[in-house]
């Protein structure tokens, strides 16, 4: 006996109990592309999926359908974005030759950048990033895997500077006068220039200077030890705006400029007051004498911020905004802060010896991405991973390592 909706197609089929109507339903929809339903309710319970995983037989009614694994990935080509960017990077250059009045082996620049770093081969740096080694001017507590590399010169930071030059290759040396602090030995910046004087006899790469960290003494100490390295173009690490407070800010941005040195501008994870600091020492220096340091937070602490501030800071600079286009650092070395990096904790998360190391060369890559043009660092094993990493990602059509398409077939 024949429906009689089987012949009139524009009205519904009678309604027929059981699992006998489920074959009748199929054969209407045999040939058909497309079904539209009216006042139509389904309980859940009834619908069932049916997904072709291989030769299996499929449901009654339905086609069976033949699959067939690929044995090889499929061939496509990826066409990079192109972007162009209106703004760059000024220029900074550290460190000055006997040519022009220093003593400095080479000088070192950084800056130049017009574009994000890394993204585009047909875009290299304009500069590969430097690195400098820690040097203290008094004794500090070390954690033992960094003790370990400098116990035999940790009480004489020119011997400390030289080792770093000649057996750990560093590009810079940054000399720390915590000596200077109020709250320590309070030094005076007669024996800081001292120092620095020293260290500059030991070593002929360019200098970071640092201080204590107290506005006072600080531009008491910039001051003389730009006098006494009068031309050297050290950068002075560094001026802030607490600094403005004390009237201090100006007495280091005008003895920079009269001897010829660079200035570090130190801001806490915050672009307005970035671009204020930046803003204030315009009045008295050339951009091409100005760094940022927008801060680094260790590993756990708050990298991920610190990555997402430099990012914003250097897409914000290539985008035109001119009171951002300085070259920027990165203290990695707030990487041993984490107690992750150097507490012993073997058996959690593996030996001292290599997780240090890690921790701060994580933190210096981290950065690294996000376009910083100087590392402060001091595991000389974080140094050279962190190198090897610039020069694999600066490569131009490097080939692909063995095997890395095995992720699209490998079982977990």
């Amino acid at each position: 006996m024949q429906d009689k909706n089987s012949r009139e197609g524009n009205k519904r089929p009678e309604y027929m109990p059981g699992q006998e109507a489920i074959p009748r339903f199929l054969a209407m929809l045999s040939g058909k592309e497309r079904i539209e339903l009216e006042n139509f309710s389904m309980e859940i319970g009834d619908l069932e999926l049916w997904i072709p995983t291989g030769p299996a037989t499929a449901p009654r009614g339905l086609p069976a359908v033949a699959h067939q694994k690929p044995s090889t990935l499929f061939a496509e080509t990826f066409f990079p974005h192109r972007e162009e960017f209106v703004g760059r990077i000024h220029e900074v250059r550290l460190g000055e030759t006997k040519a022009g009045g220093g003593s400095r082996g080479r000088s070192l620049t950084i800056g130049g950048s017009d574009y994000p770093p890394f993204v585009s081969a047909d875009h290299p740096a304009a500069h590969t990033p430097i690195f400098a080694l820690d040097v203290f001017d008094m004794e500090v507590p070390l954690p033992r895997v960094l003790m370990e590399n400098v116990r035999d010169v940790v009480s004489d930071p020119a011997e400390w500077a030289r080792m770093n030059v000649k057996k750990y290759g560093a590009d810079m040396i940054t000399v720390h006068l915590m000596s200077t602090d109020p709250l320590i030995r309070d030094s005076s910046p007669e024996a800081a220039a001292r120092t620095v004087e020293e260290v500059l006899q030991a070593v002929d790469v360019p200098l970071i200077i640092g201080g204590c960290g107290d506005p006072r003494k600080d531009a008491q100490v910039f001051c003389k030890v730009s006098e006494v390295a009068d031309c050297e173009r050290l950068l002075l690490n560094s001026v802030t705006l607490g600094m403005t407070e004390t009237k201090t800010l100006d007495v280091v941005a005008r003895a920079a400029k009269e001897h010829n040195h660079a200035v570090l501008g130190f801001t806490g994870l915050e672009l307005n007051k970035a671009k204020e600091l930046n803003r204030r020492l315009y009045e008295y220096l050339p951009p091409e004498d100005i760094v940022m340091d927008l801060t680094t937070v260790a590993l756990g602490y708050g990298l991920e911020y610190s990555f997402t501030i430099h990012e914003r800071a250097r897409h914000a600079a290539l985008m035109g905004d001119t009171e951002l286009q300085q070259p920027t650092i990165s203290a990695s070395t707030n990487a041993w802060a984490a107690r992750e990096a150097w507490m012993k904790m073997d058996k959690k998360y593996g030996s001292r010896g290599l997780r240090g190391p890690l921790w701060e060369t994580i933190n210096a890559l981290t950065l690294l991405l996000a376009g910083v043009d100087i590392f402060m660092m001091m595991h000389p094993a974080a140094i050279r991973t962190c190198k090897d990493m610039i020069r694999m990602f600066a490569e131009k059509d490097a080939p692909a390592p063995d095997g890395v398409s095995r992720w699209a077939t490998m079982k977990i």
